[in-house]
């Protein structure tokens, strides 16, 4: 880019100790929300049909990248919607590549690419992905929330997507990343690049109550002044705190940037560039250089500017490759917005972003008055009552094969291992059994029956059997989660001993432990 390329060093990182008692930002990592996706999408991804990740399909707990990979790769195809939930620390030695039908992955990456309907949620004690980045190809309709990605390279050892702590590129639609904490220790020289990077017509995506931190570049939209198929962007209540650059850098396309805060922007900020046009709301920018305009090129970006408040920001003088929009910013475009929003006053932005951005915040939002809520969690339409937390681990089930006694019409054997709570399995009467089997023996001490929307607790007496022996490993009354003697079989029956009326098993979930 034709400019210095600047180290960050200790005295930046005490400074940013400094900032964070000020702001109440958290440096360590808290305890993470202890439930899924909480809340609704926000800003562009919004648009365009809208970015609900996997809602209305299993749930499975995952603490290795190995396992994540496997929950994809074990889906019944590549779109089955899926909620993995993450804790733990991920990293080089936990992520293997898994092969599959329904997946595409990599090790030492967490790959993201080919699927859709997915998403991706830190609970329990935390999720960190150390020196492992996020990359999301050729995908759609994807939901990253609640975890943290650190440290991250793209030279140096180990090495993971490109450098890139959150990557996009190819053909990717509808992604909502949210409350993520992304941070690196340095900036080119030391091995890092971008923390949140979107290229190769990327479209219809928010990033919202994220933390990006101790970076050299921020991310950018569009690898190049010629590669200008990407934007629709949202970026809202996050903290950029110790960066060199690019809070975005973008080429092309659109952005609407609002109610974040801005803490110690090195060279520059917002770069806006290559016919892009930025609409910048109630930001607030402090001790910070150059928050905003074209830099380091002669290509003109755009932007539109209200109630943004700049605390001891300098601005460099104009030149050939360099033009500022301040001191005393003024609008030169027009932005016009789809979706409907409410701004946060700039003053009250860093308390409301200190309070709300980041992993391990309990997904707190803003209400729009500059006080920090708990949002409601959002009920699942074809699961009202989803019962327990499953067990963790993966959901063996899902890629196994399954037959039981005479079916209703209708339906089939498989609706229970397809990981999607609109379809179902009914017995031909008020009993009977189905059973989910693999071609090698498999280790099983947990299931979970999940009954479909409008017939939970239809089911009240109940045996499981190992289907290889017929032997009863347990029996009880009621649907949910089921603790079995770890047992090594082919197959496992649920069998429905009695019934207030017709049941209907949505998923038979089997887990190791």
């Amino acid at each position: 880019m034709g400019r210095r390329s600047v180290a960050l060093r200790l005295n930046a990182a005490l400074a940013t100790l400094a900032v964070a008692a000020a702001t109440g930002v958290v440096l360590s990592m808290p305890e993470a929300a202890s439930a899924a996706a909480t809340g609704s999408a926000t800003g562009y991804a919004t648009q365009n049909g809208g970015t609900t990740g996997g809602a209305g399909g299993a749930t499975v707990r995952a603490t290795t990248g190995t396992a994540i990979h496997t929950a994809l790769c074990n889906r019944a195809g590549s779109s089955t919607p899926i909620t993995i939930e993450v804790e733990g620390t991920i990293n080089h030695g936990n992520t293997s590549k898994v092969s599959g039908s329904s997946c595409n992955t990599a090790a030492g990456v967490i790959e993201l690419k080919q699927i859709s309907n997915v998403t991706l949620v830190g609970v329990g004690g935390g999720a960190v992905f150390d020196q492992l980045g996020i990359h999301v190809r050729e995908s759609s309709n994807i939901i990253i929330q609640n975890v943290t990605v650190k440290n991250v390279k793209k030279s140096g050892s180990p090495t993971s997507n490109g450098g890139d702590a959150i990557g996009m590129e190819s053909d990717v639609r509808n992604v909502w990343v949210d409350h993520t904490t992304l941070e690196a220790s340095g900036g080119e020289s030391e091995g890092y690049d971008g923390l949140f990077d979107l290229k190769d017509n990327t479209q219809y995506v928010t990033l919202s109550y994220s933390t990006l931190r101790n970076s050299g570049r921020g991310g950018l939209v569009g690898s190049s002044e010629t590669e200008l198929s990407n934007g629709y962007i949202t970026y809202h209540h996050n903290l950029y705190e110790n960066i060199d650059s690019r809070t975005p850098l973008l080429r092309g396309g659109i952005a609407h940037i609002y109610n974040n805060y801005y803490v110690k922007l090195n060279e520059s900020g917002i770069n806006s560039r290559a016919g892009a046009r930025a609409k910048v709301d109630n930001n607030y920018f402090k001790n910070s250089k150059d928050v905003l305009g074209t830099f380091y090129t002669d290509a003109a970006g755009y932007w539109q500017v209200g109630g943004n408040t700049f605390d001891n920001v300098t601005w460099s003088a104009p030149g050939s490759k360099n033009n500022p929009a301040g001191p005393d910013p003024k609008s030169n475009t027009t932005v016009g917005i789809p979706y409907s929003y409410t701004l946060d006053q700039a003053s009250c932005v860093p308390a409301i972003v200190g309070a709300t951005a980041g992993a391990g915040k309990g997904l707190k939002v803003s209400d729009g008055n500059c006080s920090p809520q708990t949002p409601t969690p959002t009920p699942d339409p074809t699961d009202p009552t989803p019962g327990p937390t499953p067990p963790a681990g993966t959901n063996l089930s899902i890629g196994a094969g399954s037959d039981g006694s005479s079916k209703a019409s209708g339906v089939s054997y498989g609706n229970v291992r397809d990981g999607d709570m609109s379809t179902y399995w009914s017995p031909a009467g008020s009993t009977g059994s189905i059973s989910i089997k693999w071609g090698t023996a498999t280790s099983v001490s947990k299931i979970g029956i999940r009954e479909a929307a409008g017939s939970t607790g239809v089911i009240r007496s109940w045996r499981v059997l190992n289907g290889d022996t017929g032997s009863v490993l347990t029996s009880g009354t009621g649907a949910g989660v089921i603790t079995v003697p770890t047992t090594s079989l082919k197959k496992i029956t649920f069998e429905i001993t009695g019934s207030s009326g017709t049941p209907k098993v949505a998923e038979f979930e089997t887990y190791a432990g």
